[in-house]
C-alpha cells in the first residue's frame, strides 16, 4: 500500500553529494559522485512508448526472481534495488558488435545489482542469453529529479533541460553531448500514483566539469571545529510546500482512500 504513496522499499546504490543547485536555476539538480558498481542489462528496441519496456524489464526480473524460480546459475534470489535505468546503447564504431534492430531506437535497460555483489566473481551467472552484466566504474554527474508520469519524449525534454542549465552555469558540454548520455532513472513500481513518484534524468560529467562547479557553487559555511563545510539542503520536503500544495496533497490522499474504501465495499456487498 505504501508504494502507491511513493515509499521506496527497495536500496539504492550509495552516493556522495557533491552539490546542490535548488535555487536561482530554472532546472534544479544535484551533483552525485558513485562508486564502482555492478547492473544487469538487456538491450531492447525501443518506439518511444511505455509498453516496449515491458519486455526487458520482465527479463531482468525474471533472473533477480521476481516472480519466482531466479533465473540464473544456482538459482540465487537477488534482492530488487533502484533505480532501473535506461539509455540509449552506446556502441564504438570499430568494434565487432552485431545486434538485431540495430538503428536510433535501441536502448539498454539496467537493474543495479545490490552492494554486496561488488565483485563479478560473486555475480551469479544469467540463464538467459539477452542478459549480460555489466561493471559500471566510478562516475560523477547532474541529477534532477522530478514526479509525475514519464514517457521517453518528457525524459528526453527534461534531459535537455538539465543540460542547458549545466551549460548556462559554465559547464564545458553540448547539447549533442547531452542527447548521447542522458539516463532516464525510475524508483517506483507502475502502480505508484504519478505525483509521489520519483524519477531521474542522469547526466554524466567529467572531473574538470565537476571541479568547476564545485568550485563555483558550493555554499561553504565555518563548521563547530573550524573548518570549511558544505550546506546540504533537501530537494523536496513537506516544510517546503506551499499551503496550496499541501492542501492539494490532503485532497489526493483523501480520494484516494475514499476510491480504495469503495471498491472494497461494492467487492464485499456481491458476495
Amino acid at each position: 500500500m505504501s508504494s502507491i504513496f511513493g515509499k521506496q522499499t527497495v536500496a539504492e546504490p550509495p552516493f556522495d553529494l557533491l552539490l546542490e543547485r535548488n535555487q536561482g536555476v530554472d532546472t534544479t539538480y544535484e551533483l552525485r559522485k558513485y562508486g564502482k558498481r555492478f547492473a544487469s542489462t538487456c538491450a531492447y528496441s525501443s518506439n518511444g512508448s511505455n509498453n516496449d519496456m515491458n519486455s526487458p524489464f520482465e527479463a531482468l526480473a525474471r533472473y533477480i526472481g521476481v516472480f519466482g524460480q531466479a533465473q540464473n546459475e544456482g538459482g540465487e534470489k537477488i534482492s530488487m534495488t533502484a533505480p532501473v535505468v535506461t539509455s540509449g546503447t552506446k556502441i564504438d564504431m570499430t568494434a565487432p558488435v552485431v545486434t538485431q534492430n540495430n538503428g536510433s531506437g535501441e536502448k539498454v535497460m539496467k537493474f543495479m545489482l545490490p552492494v554486496e555483489y561488488d565483485e563479478l566473481s560473486k555475480i551469479p551467472k544469467p540463464l538467459d542469453p539477452s542478459i549480460a552484466i555489466e561493471e559500471i566504474p566510478p562516475q560523477t554527474g547532474a541529477v534532477h529529479r522530478y514526479n509525475g508520469s514519464w514517457d521517453e519524449s518528457r525524459n528526453k525534454g527534461i534531459a535537455v533541460c538539465l543540460g542547458q542549465q549545466l551549460i548556462h552555469d559554465g559547464v564545458n558540454i553540448t547539447e549533442d553531448y547531452v542527447l548521447d548520455h542522458w539516463q532516464f532513472w525510475g524508483y517506483n513500481p507502475p502502480f505508484t500514483i504519478p505525483y509521489f513518484r520519483r524519477n531521474e534524468v542522469w547526466i554524466e560529467l567529467g572531473s574538470e566539469e565537476v571541479d568547476y562547479l564545485v568550485e563555483n557553487y558550493s555554499i561553504k559555511v565555518i563548521d563547530e571545529a573550524g573548518s570549511l563545510a558544505m550546506v546540504a539542503r533537501p530537494l523536496f520536503s513537506f516544510d517546503s510546500l506551499s499551503p496550496l500544495g499541501l492542501a492539494g496533497l490532503v485532497i489526493l490522499a483523501c480520494m484516494t482512500a475514499g476510491f480504495l474504501i469503495k471498491s472494497r465495499h461494492s467487492r464485499y456487498s456481491r458476495l
